[in-house]
């Protein structure tokens, strides 16, 4: 078990963000992070950066706005959606699976209203610059993102490229795909189905959760795998940025495995 321990509280804070930067894997279709130092300490004796970037990079935060016209925005979101009490789930997923709603009503623990709910299928594993990690990734299916706004979760991350499976994208043959213009041929030759007949809806999954007001976390991954098949707390703050679509976010997940901590009451004015 990774994680770092608070010595007063004993509260273990465990990384859940995979690593951003130059280099990040980019979604096919968006530019590539660009990172420039236009101060240096070499220079001025002082270091500053400037970033441009899809904000749909890395571990990232989607707000309803990003799929929904008018929605809410990142900075518009209620603090207590982005934190608070929720669960692992550990549902492993191979080549082009779609996570169930049979899936979320077995897993365990269970899933309850009210939880941040995070899906891995073990795809945090291969993230990369692939066509395997962005073309070949499980997803949601359309009933299993109706299952949980049906219980009533607050926030839901998984640790693939996108909530949904990738040929319900446009990745696939969707809006103005395929982006990846291989992957449409390569299912129907492992599966002998055609993408159109099994996906004909775009970003369903997705579309469902936001326009019912449930963010989502795309990435997931650091040490998720030390808290598969636990409850624990987490911190999943965006920026106060009210138009913003998405953005990278620093996810935490917090455990307390002594069952001792308590916040204090605030002073009083």
């Amino acid at each position: 078990m990774s994680g770092i321990t608070e010595p007063d509280t004993g509260l273990v804070f465990h990384e859940l963000s995979h690593e951003w930067g130059h280099g990040a894997p980019t979604l096919p279709g968006y530019d590539d992070v660009k990172i420039f130092r236009p101060t240096t300490h070499a220079k001025n004796g002082v270091m500053a950066q400037r970033i441009r970037t899809v904000m749909h990079t890395g571990t990232h935060l989607n707000a309803p706005l990003h799929l929904v016209q008018k929605g809410e925005g990142a900075g518009q979101l209620a603090l207590d959606k982005c934190f608070g009490p929720g669960v692992v789930v550990s549902l492993p997923k191979g080549a082009w699976e779609l996570v169930t709603a049979r899936d979320l009503e077995a897993a365990a623990p269970a899933i309850e209203a009210g939880d941040i709910v995070v899906i891995v299928t073990g795809w945090h594993a291969r993230y990369s610059d692939s066509i395997e990690y962005f073309g070949h990734s499980p997803g949601l299916s359309a009933e299993a993102a109706r299952w949980l706004v049906e219980k009533g979760v607050k926030l839901v991350g998984v640790d693939t490229p996108q909530v949904d499976h990738p040929l319900a994208t446009s990745l696939g043959l969707h809006r103005n795909g395929p982006l990846m213009k291989r992957i449409p041929a390569a299912y129907e030759q492992a599966t002998g189905r055609k993408a159109r007949d099994d996906f004909p809806d775009w970003n369903i999954a997705h579309r469902t959760l936001l326009e019912a007001g449930v963010p989502t976390i795309e990435n997931v991954g650091g040490d998720i795998g030390d808290l598969l098949g636990k409850r624990a707390v987490f911190h999943a703050y965006p920026w106060n940025w009210h138009e913003g679509d998405a953005c990278p976010i620093r996810f935490i997940g917090l455990t307390d495995p002594g069952g001792k901590y308590r916040l204090e009451a605030g002073a009083e004015g």
